[in-house]
């Protein structure tokens, strides 16, 4: 099982670059013909939130072609530059999405199962776990025990170091986090928001952040490039489920050459040698 994770698209209606220098439209593109060529083929794409740039009808538009040249089946969850109306009424089909409120969805697979949360305030940039959340949550939580379970949100209820995001970040991350841990079957909460790949410990779990599928967030950790951005390269994340937990893979947009170090006619023989070594080191990655 493989769950692909696309954030903060910021898709705009008429396709120009944001800010001037940023293609957000053709860089979802982009990404999703890497994920259509992906092998072992996606199984579905969960995008978490920033889905375009300021919640317009015409955005969605845009979005939803755009979605529509995916292989695998996408699933949405709304960002701060979200608007929840709008993105119901653009994307009908997806019932999932409830008919109004926050977004709140469970998707199982076999043992296997992905949750998603809304932490959007209307008209704010900040997030928010209330009793309401953590409610909706465990009412999604309880009967999959048995599962192993990802959960998405949009901002990251941890603190980043990156003080101008962390300024809007989730309030009541204690409860989202108290939340969490009464579940020992969560194996990640998968975020967006922050335009940077980051992962730490958090609530008994891991906590991650995708990189955006446009521009990313300089890595401002004292204070010298205040709301900065950058065009390091764009990316998405790759959650593989194999049974024994998820290893999450950061993917960078593109076609970087693939070349060997090792000379053709030494590959067969090292080959070989690699899989015996596999197959010697393989019960010391037993969970």
């Amino acid at each position: 099982m493989i769950i692909a994770q696309i954030s903060d698209c910021h898709i705009v209606a008429d396709g120009r670059p944001l800010f001037g220098r940023v293609a957000t439209n053709a860089m979802l593109e982009r990404a999703i013909v890497s994920l259509n060529a992906r092998a072992p083929a996606v199984d579905a794409i969960v995008a978490t939130g920033d889905l375009v740039e300021s919640g317009k009808p015409a955005e969605y538009e845009c979005l939803r072609a755009i979605l529509a040249t995916a292989n695998a089946p996408v699933y949405l969850l709304p960002g701060n530059h979200d608007d929840r109306v709008a993105l119901r009424a653009a994307f009908p089909d997806h019932g999932y999405l409830g008919s109004s409120g926050p977004v709140a969805y469970a998707i199982d697979r076999g043992t296997f199962s992905f949750v998603a949360l809304d932490t959007t305030v209307p008209d704010a940039p900040h997030g928010a776990f209330d009793e309401d959340g953590a409610r909706r949550l465990s009412e999604l939580l309880d009967p999959r025990r048995h599962r192993t379970v990802l959960v998405f949100t949009h901002h990251p209820p941890f603190a980043t170091g990156i003080w101008w995001m962390d300024a809007i970040g989730v309030k009541g991350g204690r409860r989202f986090a108290e939340t969490i841990r009464r579940y020992d079957n969560i194996e990640r909460v998968a975020c967006g928001h922050i335009h940077r790949s980051i992962a730490r410990r958090w609530a008994g779990t891991v906590a991650s952040v995708a990189p955006s599928t446009a521009h990313q967030l300089a890595l401002d950790l004292a204070d010298t490039a205040f709301l900065g951005l950058t065009l390091e390269p764009a990316g998405y994340d790759l959650h593989v489920f194999g049974g024994n937990g998820i290893t999450t893979h950061t993917v960078a947009v593109g076609t970087p050459e693939i070349f060997s170090h090792v000379t053709p006619e030494r590959l067969p023989g090292t080959r070989a040698e690699m899989e015996r070594l596999k197959r010697d080191m393989a019960p010391e990655y037993a969970d």
